[in-house]
């Protein structure tokens, strides 16, 4: 009984893991990024290539 409990607990765990990954990376690269509002890198790469 404990052996499903603990399996099962694994399984929602990694799918909690790889949803939240999948928003994440929808957003984008800066977006999704915890220091978004104080990065001193350029997130807007393409900007100055035209």
């Amino acid at each position: 009984m404990i052996n499903i409990t603990i399996g099962t607990l694994i399984f929602v765990y990694a799918g909690y893991s790889l949803t939240k990954f999948i928003k994440k990376s929808k957003k984008g690269k800066c977006a999704a990024c915890s220091l978004n509002t104080s990065c001193a890198s350029s997130c807007d790469t393409t900007k100055g290539l035209t």
